[in-house]
Formats: structure tokens, sequence, C-alpha cells
């Protein structure tokens, strides 16, 4: 937590240490969001939509951005957990979105692990599922370590650079119709609901959105003078990820517009995977395994943190050591359901994303109540009235994409 001294916003050390944990909360943030989920939803609607899904790109960074910039600037302004924040608005409400976060990340990171499993069998041939468990173990190695937290920070800016290097060598070489895309981003032949709010789940919604933020939180980049520097990262969070978003969306495309059929209904279909191996042969079919394994295994990171990062709502005072040992539980539990599920990962990384978008209203709907009529928690900080009334019209059109939706995400997983 920050504290309540002057603090020289100027000085070489303050500028330094301020960057590195906007580095590290940018990358947290994109890596959290750019996981197996993000991949395989990409490759299931560009596969079902064509070129037209470039529009549910545009529109998903449009909410993307307002999302981050209400959250980030509302964290950093009153220096409280999300859950804090909303039990002090609502008496109780903390409690409950804490209960959704932790539930729709144990879903996501359940996918995330199934990804994992996915990446190392296209990588190294290796059996999904125990891929997935060789995986899962790694993380938690990784949160058993004394030097976790800078460990985490350097190895997902790692990661988030080498996949968007590679995803942009499998674009290239699968040459796709790009002036047909950038058409079909502002005028689509069709617009998908269910679509929207998937993607929009899998990058923003659930634990997503508070992932940078909470971040911030442990590194006590808080507070007013750093609000400026916050906005600016949470923006470039959110650039990063449509980037990736949009480039992995062309690579995918190349190949669809060539005529190629990509299985997505099957019970052992990756349709990335299928789409990477087109592109570029065997190689691609690699690369694919080395960035889908990369995005699973800094998601499965990202997600655990976050998520437990909630539970201080039900247990103040709680010690970093504490909190590990709880990610490293959450971790072994997402594993032991991955176990004994039966559903295809691919369904299940495209079901975890509608469902956290599902989620991701209803904590709008308290940052919102907070910024608007809770000044008292926002430390004399004055809420742009351009961000007020984005906040409401995209928690609005969540709300309605949710409640429209809800059917089409649940048939993901074939029990609706």
């Amino acid at each position: 937590m920050a504290t309540q001294d002057p603090v020289n916003t100027t000085s070489p050390s303050f500028i330094k240490n301020r960057r590195s944990s906007l580095i590290a909360a940018i990358f947290l943030m994109a890596t959290s969001a750019i996981g197996p989920g993000f991949i395989t939803q990409t490759a299931t609607f560009t596969a079902t939509m064509g070129a037209a899904f470039a529009f549910g790109i545009l529109a998903s960074i449009v909410i993307d951005f307002v999302v981050q910039q209400s959250i980030w600037r509302v964290i950093t302004v009153t220096n409280m957990r999300a859950s804090d924040i909303a039990n002090k608005a609502i008496p109780g409400s903390g409690y409950l979105l804490a209960v959704l976060v932790i539930f729709g990340g144990l879903v996501f990171n359940v996918g995330n692990i199934a990804g994992a499993g996915l990446g190392l069998n296209a990588m190294v041939g290796l059996d999904p599922k125990w891929g997935g468990v060789l995986s899962a173990l790694l993380a938690i190695y990784i949160f058993s370590s004394r030097k976790a937290s800078h460990f985490i920070d350097r190895m997902i800016i790692v990661l988030g650079i080498v996949m968007i290097l590679l995803t942009l060598f499998v674009m290239f070489a699968s040459n796709p119709p790009i002036g047909e895309a950038l058409k079909q981003t502002v005028l689509p032949n069709t617009i998908n609901f269910a679509t929207i709010t998937t993607i929009v789940g899998g990058t923003v919604g659930g634990y997503i959105c508070y992932a940078g933020a909470h971040r911030l939180l442990d590194k006590g980049t808080t507070g007013i003078e750093n609000i400026d520097a916050v906005s600016s990262a949470a923006t470039k969070g959110i650039l990063v990820v449509g980037l990736m978003r949009y480039i992995l969306f062309l690579a995918i495309l190349g190949v669809v517009a060539s005529g190629v059929t990509l299985d997505i209904s099957s019970h052992a279909a990756n349709p990335a995977s299928q789409a990477f191996q087109h592109a570029a042969g065997l190689t691609g079919l690699r690369i694919f395994g080395l960035i889908l394994w990369a995005a699973a295994l800094t998601s499965v990171i990202g997600a655990a943190y976050t998520s437990m990062s909630f539970i201080t709502v039900f247990k103040k005072g709680i010690t970093e050591r504490q909190r590990n040992i709880a990610t490293i539980i959450f971790i072994a539990i997402s594993l032991a359901i991955y176990m004994v599920m039966g559903t295809a990962p691919a369904a299940l990384l495209v079901f975890a994303g509608g469902f956290n978008g599902l989620i991701l209203p209803i904590g709008m709907t308290l940052f919102i109540f907070v910024a608007w009529r809770r000044q008292d928690l926002m430390n004399g900080y004055k809420y742009p009235m351009w961000l007020q009334w984005s906040a409401i019209l995209v928690c609005a059109l969540t709300w309605y994409m949710g409640i429209m939706s809800v059917g089409a995400i649940f048939n993901y997983l074939n029990i609706a």
C-alpha cells in the first residue's frame, strides 16, 4: 500500500520504480487476457464469421478501453482492492464480487490448464492431459519460489513479446485479405452479440480487468499523483491486447479465406493449431504450440494471482506468503477439475470467456456507483465526465449483451 507521506514524483528513483511497476501491470493484464481462451476464441469465431469478426474485435477494444480506464482509475485513487471498494460503497457487495471473480477465475484457469496441454501437444506431441499437469506444476513451482514476484514480472514480459512476434510471422505467411478485413472492421456483414460478449469476457471479463490494477496496488503505485501514468498504462495494455488479437485474426483469416475448412466442432478440435499448420506447415504447428503454451502458462499465473488477491476481503492482514500458498491451492484445484472433466478443451476455453463476460457488468456497475456517488472514497479526485458517461453506456451494453447471449454461451458446453 502507498504511504500518506508526501512523494517526490520527480526523483529518478520514483520514476524508475513507477515505470517498472507500470510495465509489469501492463504485461500482467495483457498476458492474462492473451491466454489460450483468447487464441481459441479468435480462431473459432474467425472460422465461423470470416472477415466480419473484425467488427467484434473493434467493439471489444472500445469496450475494453472504457472498462480498464474506469477500474484502474478508481483502484488507484482509492488505494483499495476492488472487493474492499465494493464493500465500502454497498456493504456486502464486495463479498459477492469476490466470490464471482474467484469462481470465474477458476473456470478460466481450468481452461488455461487445458490450453497449456493443447500447446505442449502441438509443440512436442505430448498428451494434452499430461501437458496440462506439467504446466500446472510449473506454475505451482513458480509461486513457491521466494522470488516469485520478480520472476513473474520478468517472465510475463518476455513471453508476451515472444507471442506477438511469432504470431506476426505466421500472419505474413498466411497472406490474409487485409483490405476486406479493414472494410468489415467498420462495415460488417453480420453482428453477433454472443461473440462480442465472449471476447470481451476473455479480454477484460472476470478477474482480468482487475489484474493490472491489483498488481500496481501491490507495488505501491497508487494515489492521485500516479493517475496520469496509470491511465496511460491502462491504454497501452488494451492496445497490446487489441494488436495481438487483430494480428492473430489476420493470421487465421488468411487460412480461412484460402478455402481451408477448420474443424471447430469435434471433441479433439483445435482450430488455431490447424490454421497455423496450414499457414506454415510443421513449423507453423510448432510455433502455435509455443505461443499457446506461453499464453496458457502466463494466464494460469495471472488468473491465480488476481483471483487470490480477492481473498483479502475475507481475511484482513493476510501476508504475501499466505497468499502465495492460497494461489498454489487454487492452481491445484483447477488442475484437479481439469483432470476429471470430459468437456473438449476448445469448447471449455470459449465458454470460460463467455462466463467471465457475464460477470463483467456486475463489477462495472459497482465501480460506476463509486465514481459517481461516493466522492468520499475518491480522495478529492474528480472523475472525468466523458469517462463516466462512457462507462454507463458500456455497462448498459454489457448487461444487454450478457442477457441476450447467456443461452448461447452455455451452449458452448452443450448444457443449456
